[in-house]
């Protein structure tokens, strides 16, 4: 048996989030599970690095799985293409790579980062892919307001109730807003963990900065509370990307 880590992207607004569910086939591990599991002829169980909420896109998600039949290493490409072939447009996998038997794609991942973009000019050629929202922001501040994340570990304030984790606590290592064209903006995020719905939380409460709604006493006070109630609305899930996923090289041995 060999274990493997695929690298993938997806659009997330074709999906009920990543983790397999209940009440819908619609996820995208579950697509995964049955496509790959056809196509190598044995029982597939897929583990990703996280859960991605509804609508929440990825561009370079990590997922591990467990292969008996077939050593995927000695032809990598050809089946990274064989992949693809059976999975739907809005997923696509863009590598593979073998790692030891006990390497885990979400416990052995040393930082995450996201990515947000936001417009301020209506694009219909970014519409789906970022939020247009309308109005003055003061950046300068927002910036201002997410250089304070680095003094806070809980953010319980920005998590969504009952996810059953057993700690709240992240360390932040960036957190920064900056100008990517003409009236559109990202924000990059990157930790070690992050919570449920954190991302968003932290988007929409640093919106209510940049419109001078709260001052930075005031979103100070919002983490120190450790109440979702006290933050600002969870910003929309299609313009949020899973950017990237650090590992230690010692769990690679392709």
């Amino acid at each position: 048996m060999s274990r493997y880590f695929l690298t993938l992207s997806y659009q997330g607004k074709d999906y009920n989030g990543w983790q397999i569910q209940d009440n819908t086939p619609n996820t995208i591990q579950q697509v995964l599970e049955e496509k790959i599991s056809m196509l190598l002829n044995e029982n597939i169980e897929i583990t990703g690095c996280g859960r991605t909420d509804t609508g929440v896109n990825a561009q370079n998600y990590v997922a591990h799985f467990n292969c008996r039949k077939v050593e995927l290493i000695e032809n990598k490409n050809h089946w990274i293409y064989k992949f693809n072939t059976v999975l739907p447009p809005s997923i696509a996998i863009s590598n593979i790579r073998k790692v030891k038997e006990e390497a885990h794609a979400r416990f052995d991942a040393q930082k995450r980062v996201y990515y947000y973009y936001l417009h301020q000019l209506k694009n219909p050629f970014i519409e789906n892919k970022s939020w247009y929202l309308y109005g003055e922001l003061d950046f300068e501040l927002m910036n201002r307001a997410a250089v304070l994340l680095f003094q806070y570990e809980d953010f319980s304030c920005f998590s969504k109730a009952n996810t059953q984790t057993k700690t709240n606590n992240c360390k932040i290592y960036k957190a920064k807003w900056q100008k990517v064209g003409d009236a559109e903006w990202r924000f990059t995020i990157a930790a070690d963990r992050f919570l449920r719905g954190m991302v968003r939380a932290i988007v929409g409460t640093l919106i209510l900065i940049g419109r001078n709604k709260i001052t930075l006493s005031e979103f100070k006070a919002i983490i120190e509370s450790k109440d979702r109630k006290n933050a600002g609305a969870s910003a929309p899930a299609h313009a949020l990307y899973l950017s990237g996923v650090q590992y230690p090289n010692h769990i690679f041995i392709d």
